[in-house]
């Protein structure tokens, strides 16, 4: 079993990246989150947790094994697979996925692609008793963007994810300034106006 790897990173995408361990280069899929982390040139660490099927081998980054951990645990879930359980984690974290299942918040886990309430519903039932209680308190909500203004970590980090500084800027700026107008409209917190810029992004050219 591959437990983790470290390495140079030769190359970050918008959903997997490749590290070089030993003079081999190794891709793995991961969280935006994750990805963002990475920086092409540096030395990278992930947790990984490899998928044997009849037809792939695929192997899968975390930032941390705890975030490995929930993984494994939602594969246990009923008509929960790698992919799924992957892109819950892209929209929760582990202790965000924790208090989401242990208040039996269906809403919070709607907001998942591809999850609809009676499958959020059957991951709540499938995982409840296996994923612990939080490990700590709400997180505090990062600094927001302000409305229009491309803020530049979340700006890197699409760079870093293979689009031009261009596309990035503008994506970022559209995002926020939807975002942040309107006397009923909030700004982004960083990590929602980053996977807000992904979504925003998802059919464009990165030139």
């Amino acid at each position: 079993m591959i437990a983790s790897l470290r390495g140079t990173v030769l190359e970050v995408s918008l959903a997997a990246a490749t590290i070089e361990v030993g003079g081999v280069g190794m891709t793995f899929q991961a969280t935006p989150a994750t990805l963002a982390g990475l920086r092409v040139g540096e030395e990278g660490f992930v947790h990984t947790e490899l998928i044997v099927r009849e037809d792939a081998l695929t192997l899968y980054g975390f930032a941390d094994a705890d975030e490995r951990r929930c993984f494994q645990v939602l594969l246990g879930a009923k008509g929960v697979g790698a992919k799924l359980a992957l892109a819950i984690l892209a929209v929760h974290t582990p202790d965000a996925l924790r208090r989401a299942v242990a208040g039996n918040d269906v809403a919070a886990l709607k907001r998942v692609p591809g999850l609809g309430p009676k499958g959020a519903q059957r991951v709540i039932i499938d995982v409840a008793d296996k994923l612990g209680a939080p490990t700590g308190a709400a997180p505090v909500p990062e600094p927001a963007a302000t409305a229009g203004e491309p803020n530049p970590d979340v700006v890197a980090a699409l760079i870093q994810l293979g689009w031009n500084e261009t596309a990035a800027t503008r994506a970022v700026a559209a995002v926020a300034a939807e975002h942040g107008g309107g006397e009923e409209s909030r700004p982004l917190p960083v990590p929602e106006l980053l996977r807000a810029s992904l979504r925003y992004l998802g059919g464009g050219a990165r030139g």
